[in-house]
Order: C-alpha cells, then structure tokens, then sequence
C-alpha cells in the first residue's frame, strides 16, 4: 500500500452535539419535598394545601420553559461561532461561504520523500511513485441515472473494491473536482489486478515496467478545468501557453508558465511602468561598481578607471603592477596606486615620451667639468688630460715628470721637467773663459785678463710656470751668497726682458725679486740673466754676478 499524508476525511464543517439539557429540578425554598411530603388522600387534602401545589407546578412549567429558552439560544450563538472553522486538510472560504481543500502539495515544502510524487486529495494528499498514472474507471454499470447517483454508485463501487485490498477511501465529493489535478471526474474507476482504487473516484495503477498496459478509452472524454487538457492517458495536465503562443504578453514581456495559467513578467533589468517595461538604470541605485557604472539596456557593467582592472567580482577595481604586466620602461619603472613612472639611470634624462632614456651629454652642460677635456660617453662622461698630463681625481690633470719615468737625456745632460713636458740641458753649461767650479756654477778665472770685463760667475737656474698665470705675481727671488762690509748690492735684469714681461724689485740689501707682470702663453721658453752689481762704498773696487734664469712656461693653465 502507497504512503499516504494526512488521512483523508469527508469535508465537513465542525459538528456540534445536539443534546438535550435535563433540567433540573426545581424546588422552591422553604417548600417541602414532595417525595417528604405527607401523602394524602385526595378526599382529605385541604383546600390550601392544593393551592400551594398548583402554584408550584406553575413555577416548575415557567422555569423549564426559561431555561429551554436559553439552551436554545445558546446553541445558535455556538453554531454561528463554529460555522467558519473547517476540519483538517480545509480552510474556510470567505467569498463561497464555505470550507475549501487546502493543495498541502503547493505548500507543504518537499511533502514526499523518497523520490515519491505528491498527489493532492479532498483533506490531504497523497505520495505516489512517479510512474504511477490516474486513470478513470469504466467498468462501472453505465446507467441512465443523475449524476448525483452515478457518482454515490461510483462511491459505493469504491468501498466494494476496498473491501478486496485496494486503498481504503471514505467517498468523494459531490463536484467529483481532483483538486490539483484539473479535471472533473465523469466515472467511476476501474478495478482489477494491480489496480488500487482511491477515494474522489480515480484509481492509481502500478506498472512502471511497461506504460503501454495502462489502461486508456481514447474515446472517453475528460472535462479538464481551465489552463488544462487531456493527455493521451486521459489525465488533466497543464496547457503551457508560453510555449503554445497563445499567451498575450507584450513583444517586449516574458511569458511564465504557471498551473493552469501564464504570468507576463519584464524580463530582467526591467520595470513595469504601465503597460509598459523599462530599462532600470542600475548606475543611479546605491554604487553597484568601484569606480565606474555603464549602464546597458537590461543590464549593466564596471569598468575601471586607467591603471586599474576589475577583479574576479566584476565590481571591485585593483591596481594594474604596470611594471610587471607590460614594462613600458627603457630602464627603471616604479608602481604607484593607478599609474607608474618612469625613471632613468644617471647619466640619461627620459626623453618626451617619459618612457624612453636619452644619454645626457654632461660635457655641453658645464665646461667646468674637465680640467682640460670633456669626453662624453653613453650614460657618463670622462676627463682626458694632453701629452704630458695624467688623469688625478678623475678629473684634474697632473703633470708628469718624465725626468722620473722615461728620462731620454743623456749622460752628460741634466733632465728637467717641466709643466707637460721635460728638457735637457748640459751638465756643463760653461763656455770658455768660464769653469765649472760647482754644480750650475761656472767662474771666470781672476788670471785670465778677458775675465776683468766679464762677469765674476754665471749661476744657471731652470724654472717652469703654467701658461696664463695671473699677474702680477712673484717668481724667483735672487739673493747674495757672499756679502763684503762696506758694500752696496744692486739688481738688474740684465737681458732676456726685452718685452718687459718681468721686472726686478729689491727687497734687501742682498736679495730682489723677480716679478711676472705680463701673462705669459706657453709653450715657450724665456732665458733671463739677472745680474747683482757690488761696489765698494769707498770705490776701491767692483765685482757683478750673473744669474741666468731659464724660464719654461708650459702649454697649459695647469
């Protein structure tokens, strides 16, 4: 036997139990008993004891009266209370003024379990297998009688089978209205093997292995309810009139099919606005995106703004590592929150793009760089320094001394360096009447008479300044070795000035100095010969001494 819900009942409004209130007794206070009161004969009872009895039993026959009266009352105030409260499995209806069947299977959530089927029936409902099939019965004696006969005969058809094992059922409506199902049953059910007849007249057949042997009259005709039709089983089933077309829902509304009827709806994205629907613009509700709303027919989308992209929500916008998804950068990128920027390597500046580095030629944007040379190089640049000079400091030229180094002179020849360069003069630079007595120091001997008009000595000194120094500036300073009493030392240049580039201050008695007073342009070379000039205070005698001075002005400032 199939599981059923609720037991199925008869509808029926709530009954009340009319019953007959005994009223009580009645007895009058200070009245005897009549049962205690002396029985006598009725020849011998005083006048005053019949008067007392017959106005009791007025009393008696008015209190019943009142109190008929009140149950009565009573019970129509009970019935008018009780009308509207209908049995399990129905709810009253207010506008037929009476109790209809509760559909447990639209409200009750997953009423069968078990793969099971709901069927709903007059005060319940019924789980079935999904391949049962509610079939009508026609082997029922087809009698010319009113329908209210056929269908108590249908009834009685249906207790008589249940009596034999089918589903027990207790009778069936007098509409013969399958609530739920959507048809209103004509005929009895059939009963026989396999075939167990339930209440409302239709009988449920079992045999889900062949559906061909359901038994089926095609010429039998179902009346089915609106928004239903037969099917070729002879069962109400739903008339889907969305797909059938014979719905009449706007070109711009969508058709939902519902039991027994259709809905017309706005598709989604839609509103209602009359008869007619409308976009609903989702970007002037409360923020649906991040950043920004573009609102589509229907619909909507985010979009981020520039360095940003959506995340996996379609709504949040993250930040795009730009220096990592796509390095625009010829050297150094950096992210920031919704962009990035570029940066160079020193030595390069960005170009206009801000994306591409161009070399900066440091040499054109200072001539201070290089003491002498600027040599530009891609992202740097780098000093070079003329012949003669090496790099110090990577930027400032120092003379080499080559005297030190790679000294060419021979063995008679001294080396001197100078600023850039070096030269070599004799070891011996005294030329005839002169001799060499010390190192650079040559004497004219007293005996040689030629010596008498000459210069007692010849000192040679060698000195190196750079090109374009400033003027005036001190440069050598001469000075007595041997100083007699009684002598005045003068100073003069005696030759080699003849553009006046030097001047001779006497700063002692025995001393002067030489003095640079026109800038000078190297390289070149200038021999000046300063001469100290001694005399006797008293005349007695005059002796001079000669420095010759080399000077080499090298080819640079520096």
């Amino acid at each position: 036997m199939w599981p059923a819900g609720r037991s199925l009942r008869t509808p029926a409004v709530s009954e009340f139990k009319e019953t007959t209130a005994r009223p009580r007794q009645f007895r009058p206070t200070g009245l005897p008993s009549p049962a205690l009161s002396p029985r006598c004969p009725g020849p011998e009872r005083s006048a005053a004891a019949q008067v007392q009895y017959q106005r009791f039993t007025m009393l008696k026959a008015i209190f019943l009266t009142m109190l008929t009266l009140a149950l009565v009352k009573s019970q129509d105030t009970e019935e008018t209370i009780t009308y509207t409260q209908c049995t399990d499995g129905y709810e009253w209806d207010p506008v037929r003024q009476q109790c209809k069947d509760i559909d447990e299977c639209d409200i009750v959530p997953d009423a069968c379990k078990g793969g099971m089927k709901c069927v709903n029936h007059y005060g319940g409902y019924l789980c079935l297998p999904k391949t049962a099939q509610i079939i009508v019965n026609n082997e029922q004696p087809q009698q010319e009688t009113p329908a209210a006969e056929t269908v108590g005969a249908a009834a009685n058809a249906v207790a008589t089978s249940s009596a034999a094992g089918g589903v027990a059922a207790s009778g069936m409506a007098s509409s013969g209205v399958v609530p739920g199902t959507g048809y209103v049953a004509s005929a009895a059910a059939v009963a026989g093997p396999e075939v167990q007849t339930g209440r409302n007249n239709f009988v449920i057949r079992r045999n889900p292995a062949d559906p061909q042997r359901i038994p089926s009259n095609p010429s039998h005709r179902i009346q089915c309810a609106t928004g239903y039709e037969q099917s070729e089983h002879n069962i109400c089933q739903d008339i889907d009139e969305c797909t059938a077309g014979t719905h009449n829902c706007r070109a711009d509304q969508v058709c939902i099919n519902l039991r027994g009827s259709f809905a017309c709806q706005c598709p989604p994205g839609y509103q209602k606005r009359g008869e007619q629907c409308v976009d609903i613009d989702e970007c002037t509700m409360p923020p649906y995106c991040h950043q920004r709303c573009v609102n589509t027919p229907g619909s909507f989308y985010c979009q981020c703004s520039p360095g940003f992209q959506l995340a996996a929500n379609n709504y949040t916008c993250v930040d795009i590592n730009e220096c990592d998804a796509s390095n625009q950068c010829a050297q150094q990128c950096y992210n920031i929150l919704g962009s990035f920027f570029c940066q160079c390597n020193q030595g390069y500046e960005l170009s206009s793009d801000r994306l591409n580095c161009e070399d900066i030629d440091e040499c054109r944007t200072s001539s201070y760089l290089c003491q002498y040379q600027c040599v530009n190089e891609p992202g740097k640049f780098s000093c070079m320094c003329p012949q003669g000079y090496q790099v110090v400091r990577s930027r400032t030229c120092q003379d080499i001394n080559e005297c030190e180094t790679t000294n060419e002179c021979r063995e008679d020849e001294m080396c001197w360096n100078y600023h850039g360069g070096f030269r070599c003069y004799p070891r011996n630079p005294c030329q005839d009447p002169y001799v060499l007595t010390s190192e650079n120091r040559c004497v004219c001997p007293v005996s040689n008479a030629v010596c008498r008009e000459l210069p007692q000595s010849i000192v040679y000194k060698y000195m190196s300044i750079r090109s374009d120094r400033s003027v005036p500036s001190d440069i050598f300073q001469i000075q007595a070795t041997t100083i007699y009493a009684n002598t005045i030392n003068t100073f003069q240049i005696k030759s080699g000035n003849e553009n006046g580039e030097f001047y001779l201050r006497q700063t002692s008695p025995v001393s002067a100095m030489l003095v640079l007073v026109k800038s000078l342009s190297g390289p070149r070379e200038y021999i000046v010969d300063l001469e100290m000039l001694t005399v006797s205070s008293i005349g007695t005698f005059r002796t001079s001494s000669v420095l010759r001075l080399t000077i080499i002005v090298g080819p640079f400032a520096f």
